[in-house]
């Protein structure tokens, strides 16, 4: 118990204590903004992407697969337009759904089983948009933060949603 309303400690060991453990703390937050000081283009780049599929999978969670419709096994989340096709939908949230990873990783996408179910779920317009052409993105560090920090934010309150 401290003496006075002040002290956050009781003891000359417990402020000892109080302060290696703040360090520590302060330390790791420093160490990481140094780290990200350091981070190149393509590093951010694979953040947002960790981000915007972990918001997908969140998203479709309780779905099933959009190929197969298997709802048992581990889940990813698979492009449409894979990102090297289409680099300009990499975080088009109408051209990502949950895959298993069979189909995702597997089958190649699974295509055509792909393109059945994803007319049903947004309609035959909107997949021939996302099969159009498009003009590659050459989005900046700023942008991909963005990215990242809006679709991290947007996995947290849908999972905090469904629990």
């Amino acid at each position: 118990m401290p003496h006075h309303t002040f002290q956050t400690w009781c003891t000359p060991d417990c402020a000892v204590a109080i302060v290696r453990a703040k360090g520590v703390r302060d330390s790791k937050k420093a160490k990481r903004r140094m780290l990200d000081q350091i981070k190149t283009r393509s590093e951010w780049m694979d953040d947002a992407q960790k981000a915007f599929n972990a918001w997908v999978r969140e998203r479709d969670y309780g779905l099933g697969c959009i190929s197969c419709g298997k709802r048992a096994g581990q889940m990813q989340a698979g492009h449409y337009r894979s990102v090297g096709a289409c680099p300009a939908l990499r975080f088009n949230p109408m051209n990502c759904h949950v895959q298993c990873v069979p189909c995702n990783k597997y089958k190649s996408g699974n295509q055509i089983e792909y393109r059945i179910s994803l007319v049903k779920r947004i309609g035959v317009n909107l997949v021939e948009w996302l099969e159009s052409e498009h003009q590659p993105n050459k989005y900046t560090i700023e942008e991909i933060k963005e990215i990242k920090t809006r679709y991290s934010k947007l996995a947290r309150e849908l999972k905090k949603a469904r629990s």
